[in-house]
């Protein structure tokens, strides 16, 4: 399982909208706002996250509303942005000593 939740946060859409619900429960319309992928593309991305048990789907009416099933993804996300920009400023200073 934990490969499976790796493996869905390791795309960077499937990143960016989990960080976008991270603000709080939103609808597929919302979540299409700002990432710039088809319906179809964007419903697939949002598969794979929730068949990783990382999104909750709820239907209100016509809307179909996605949110955070377990806030520890949230720290998951976090501890990976921390390690990439440390990462950086290690790569960073050492191209500074060339």
């Amino acid at each position: 399982m934990e490969v499976e939740v790796l493996k869905a946060l390791a795309h960077p859409t499937r990143l960016q909208i989990v960080k976008k619900l991270s603000k709080g429960t939103l609808c597929v319309c919302e979540l299409n706002q700002d990432i710039e992928l088809s319906q179809s593309n964007l419903s697939q991305h949002l598969k794979i996250l929730r068949d990783a048990n990382i999104l909750i789907q709820e239907r209100d009416g016509t809307r179909i509303n996605y949110s955070i099933k377990d806030k520890e993804i949230l720290e998951i996300v976090k501890i990976v942005e921390k390690l990439v920009q440390e990462e950086i400023k290690r790569i960073a200073s050492q191209l500074g000593g060339i």
